[in-house]
Order: C-alpha cells, then structure tokens, then sequence
C-alpha cells in the first residue's frame, strides 16, 4: 500500500505531460537545472567568503613576558593587608 506500481507513474507521467505540454517540459527541467547549479554556486561562494575571515592564529607569549606577569601579581597580593573575618 506504501509503494506505487507502475501503472500510478504511468498516470503521473501523463498527467504532467497533458499539463505542461511537451514542448515546455524540456525548458522547466532546464530552468530546474539552472536553479540548481546557481545555489551550488552561491554555496561554494559563501564556503570561499568564509575562508579568509578566519581569525589568524596569535602567536603565543615569550617566555620572558609569561615569567613576568605571575610575578607582579603575586607582588602586588604580598602588599594588600590580610583580611580577618
């Protein structure tokens, strides 16, 4: 009961052919085509569009700045009087 036979796509085939017409059923799969290949287009754009607006990758910290933060923070806790509760 779910699957047609092929009598139904006889009659489906008929009935598009009686709407359409021969002569314009090749021009609608043409512009089906069409429609087709300009949203593969758009795609594959869009994919390229967003390839170059990647972030760059930072390079990280020199050792020398990395040693010298922790230092100054741990400094300026050591000045900061202890709180009592």
């Amino acid at each position: 009961m779910g699957s047609f036979s092929l009598m139904h796509w006889i009659v489906v085939l008929a009935i598009i052919l009686i709407l359409f017409g021969a002569g314009k059923l090749p021009r609608v799969m043409g512009d089906f085509a069409k429609g087709i290949k300009a949203f593969k287009a758009g795609m594959k754009e869009e994919d390229e569009a967003e390839a170059p607006a990647s972030p760059a990758q930072v390079p990280p910290p020199s050792a020398a700045t990395a040693a010298a933060t922790p230092a100054a923070s741990v400094a300026e806790h050591a000045r900061e009087p202890a709180k009592t509760v």
